[in-house]
């Protein structure tokens, strides 16, 4: 008995230990079909939502409604800022959120909520989205820190809104025939790139209201006036009829920053140039090295001008400006150039006209009480002049060295010695009018008297006309 009840124990603990374990491969089995629901359940969602969207059960290359009327693309625009304005290469840079909308109904699903589905860029590769682009555009780029900044939200009905922050640089043509009191108008252009107007219908959703603009938006040099929307169709030759839309926005350049730069600094040089005239004559150094520096200083800041501004072929209003204010700069040194060439002119001739006096003086005895001598240097007596003395007696003049040595001592009649220099009637009245003629131009003193009114009043003449016609 005790030997049987051994094996039957033996055999009791085999069965037991085979059940304990079957029962441990089940527990396993049961947590491991724990853990495969788990999984299951993940793919479960991602395939009800791929089978929602019906992702694959469409050909999303082909635009919705393929064949049929052009589809209808509104578009909104939110400008987040305008980053700089270029002139030398005629271009702005802008970063703004594009947004489209649109109606596909391959992408329509059920829903009890009615509420919208979001996704990322990673969707926009699998279905139809607009090919817009930005014409006349130089660089451009989807920013994509720290992912791509696309946004796809799809509606029950199968609405699609599609955004995405780009930023932009554009050409825009500028005209600075009025720089840099000018008024700019740029535009940037939306087109669809492969559809025509007879597949895809591009338009602003909201009117004038599909552009919003950030009020901190601001530029150092000009003034954002006006932004607004319009539309109208393109023509391609070879390709057709297209839908565009243009966003357009009027900039006016601050000018405080060029008065200061530029227009007051010019009329200081003018200004400076002046007081040349009120300088003597006969300080040839200080006239001429204060001339000089004037006319490098306009040259200087016309370069200046110059370097930050595109190489037009136009005449533009700070040119004029300046080249009229480096005119008169010019015409200042000119001026003491004249006047120093017409003092030494004038001194020759004073020196040879008393030269020839004195080479034909001729000597005449008048009875007066004293012997005086009286020399006329000017050139301007005529004959008749000459014989208004003719009720005076002439004698010869006699040395008293001579009348001591003859030992007479007759009394001494007074004499007048003159000294006239007879010239016909004809040349005294040619050089009578030629002097007159010329009066002022020898005058020296009074060519800079003149320089003094006229220069500041031409100046304040032209400054009136130029600030009334660009302002």
């Amino acid at each position: 008995m005790p030997f049987m009840t051994k094996p039957l124990f033996f055999l009791l603990c085999l069965v037991v230990t085979g059940e304990c374990r079957r029962h441990g491969h089940r527990v396993r089995r049961w947590t491991e079909e724990a853990k495969g629901r788990v999984a299951d359940t993940t793919f479960s969602r991602k395939t009800k939502t791929e089978h929602l969207l019906q992702v694959d059960d469409h050909d999303f290359t082909m635009r919705p409604a393929f064949g049929g009327p052009a589809i209808p693309v509104g578009v909104d625009v939110q400008v987040e800022s305008l980053d700089s304005i270029s002139e030398v290469d005629m271009d702005f840079t802008m970063t703004l959120y594009l947004r489209h909308y649109w109606k596909d109904e391959r992408l329509s699903f059920r829903s009890s909520t009615n509420k919208s589905m979001t996704f990322d860029g990673r969707l926009v590769k699998k279905i139809w989205v607009p090919d817009v682009f930005f014409v006349h555009s130089k660089r451009s780029f989807i920013h994509d820190t720290t992912t791509d900044n696309i946004m796809l939200r799809v509606f029950p009905d199968g609405h699609v809104l599609y955004s995405l922050r780009v930023t932009v640089t554009a050409a825009c043509n500028m005209d600075f025939s009025r720089f840099p009191l000018d008024t700019q108008t740029c535009t940037l252009e939306l087109e669809s790139y492969a559809y025509t107007d007879e597949d895809l219908m591009l338009y602003w959703k909201s009117g004038d209201e599909s552009l919003s603009i950030d009020d901190r938006i601001s530029l150092s040099q000009f003034l954002i006036q006006k932004f607004h929307t319009t539309s109208r169709l393109a023509f391609y030759s070879s390709t057709g009829w297209y839908n565009r839309l243009y966003i357009n926005f009027t900039l006016r350049r601050h000018i405080f920053f060029f008065l200061l730069q530029t227009y007051f600094p010019a009329t200081l040089m003018v200004m400076l140039s002046w007081v040349s005239f009120w300088i003597d004559r006969r300080a040839v150094p200080a006239r001429v090295s204060l001339g000089i520096t004037t006319v490098l200083t306009m040259s200087t800041i016309i370069t200046g001008v110059n370097a930050s501004m595109p190489r037009v072929s136009y005449i533009k209003a700070v040119d004029i400006y300046l080249w009229v204010s480096f005119v008169f700069v010019f015409l200042s040194v000119l001026e003491y150039a004249a006047v120093n060439y017409l003092s030494t002119v004038h001194d020759r001739r004073e020196r040879k006209m008393r030269e020839r006096a004195r080479s034909q003086s001729l000597p005449c005895t008048c009875g007066i009480s004293q012997t005086r001598t009286m020399t006329m240097l000017d050139g301007t007596y005529s004959e008749a002049d000459t014989n208004s003395l003719a009720g005076y007696t002439e004698d010869p003049v006699v040395p008293e060295e001579e009348q001591e040595e003859l030992h007479e001592v007759p009394e001494k009649p007074e004499h007048m010695v003159v000294h006239l220099s007879v010239s016909s009637e004809s040349t005294t009245t040619k050089k009578k009018k030629t002097i007159r003629a010329l009066n002022i131009i020898q005058n020296t003193h009074a060519i800079d008297k003149y320089s003094r009114m006229i220069f500041p009043g031409s100046y304040i003449f032209f400054n009136l006309i130029y600030w009334s016609v660009y302002c």
